[in-house]
């Protein structure tokens, strides 16, 4: 029997491991070696950041929570890394998994690498290139040190392997994000502003802001939102606001009444609107995914993507940070103008299944 550590820590990674628990769950009840502990870090630390993910997704209660709580990048890294390496200590697993780009995933790599543990990395290999972002930095160090990847492309399997990385380590395996979502379809269900707004179906729009670039200057966050208003025809557009973005719309300018501020919504919730929604506008990189499969229209608000499948295959354009690069964009989206779109190899809902195959292959046989 192996033990593998599954490690969570931002609200992104939840949607990650849930099939994965899942599937691991599946492999026992049929004979399977491979048992899981499930490390939280408590990078996010609130409830509407982390615990309603958990109740959702059906993801059971940590068996560790570090509760490493706020602070800067460094001040987490720091208390991830010395809060896992205490764990390790006490009682080390066969293998770390971690999953996609938070300071979790590079901090955990980091603490199980100089222990001797193996790190297997669900999402590697993706790059956007831009070492602006602290995702990037966190992908590029995770996968460094990473003995096997588990990738959700083709050009994921390529980043690796200019990176020098040989194939008998680079596992294609799909998108585990996409597994949650398709298993949770028929379980998407509305939001209080769906009836205290009256939404319509195809009848409003979703935006979703959260990068420093597009949120952290008052100037800038307005402007796009100002923008989103005016090409938006009047329809209603709601915007779960993120608390990075909350303190910085005080002053919104009340002339955008078809602007909607809405909390934080759990899974459920927001992914029913974005089912639903006319088009999404956004700047965060797994949305650009579930949209995709979903078949919206999905707007980045971003120079690059470390998801560029879902613009050559998917519903996604990059529409970059500027906003008056908006109204062409939504112009045509407006007129029914907007490209088809199709879903990516083996973003299937069977991810999950297919790292569990190769886990045992890698940590079972002698």
């Amino acid at each position: 029997m192996k033990r593998i550590d599954i490690i969570a820590g931002a609200r992104p990674n939840f949607m990650k491991i849930a099939p994965i628990i899942a599937a691991l769950n599946v492999a026992e009840r049929h004979g399977g070696q491979l048992r899981y502990r499930l490390i939280h870090t408590g990078q996010h630390y609130d409830r509407a950041m982390s615990g309603s993910f958990f109740e959702e997704l059906g993801i059971p209660d940590p068996d560790i929570n570090l509760e490493v709580g706020s602070g800067t990048q460094a001040e987490q890294t720091a208390g991830i890394m010395t809060g896992y390496e205490r764990v390790l200590l006490k009682d080390k697993s066969d293998l770390c998994l971690v999953v996609g780009d938070v300071t979790s995933t590079m901090a955990c790599s980091i603490a199980a690498r100089k222990l001797g543990v193996p790190v297997a990395h669900v999402e590697g290999g993706i790059r956007s290139g831009d070492w602006t972002m602290p995702e990037e930095i966190n992908r590029v160090v995770t996968d460094s040190i990473t003995n096997w990847f588990f990738t959700t492309s083709e050009t994921a399997n390529d980043n690796l392997r200019r990176a020098g990385v040989t194939d008998d380590r680079i596992f294609f395996v799909g998108n585990t994000m996409i597994d949650t979502l398709l298993k949770n379809v028929p379980r998407l269900r509305p939001p209080a502003c769906w009836q205290s707004l009256k939404l319509e179906p195809g009848q409003f729009f979703v935006v979703t802001l959260h990068r420093p670039a597009n949120v952290d200057g008052e100037r800038q966050l307005l402007s796009l939102l100002r923008a989103i208003a005016e090409g938006t025809n009047g329809l209603p557009v709601v915007f779960p606001v993120h608390p990075r973005t909350a303190k910085n719309l005080k002053e919104l300018d009340r002339a955008t009444p078809q602007l909607h501020c809405v909390d934080p919504l759990g899974y459920l919730e927001f992914n029913y609107l974005v089912q639903h929604a006319k088009g999404v506008i956004t700047d965060s990189g797994g949305i650009t995914e579930e949209t995709t499969v979903l078949g919206v229209p999905c707007l980045t608000l971003r120079d690059n993507t470390e998801r560029p499948e879902t613009i050559t295959i998917g519903t996604n354009e990059l529409i970059g940070t500027d906003p008056a690069k908006l109204a062409p964009a939504l112009a045509r989206l407006m007129a029914g103008q907007w490209k088809k779109g199709a879903i990516p190899p083996l973003w299937d809902g069977k991810a999950a299944e297919r790292i569990v195959e190769h886990l045992e292959g890698l940590l079972l046989v002698s």
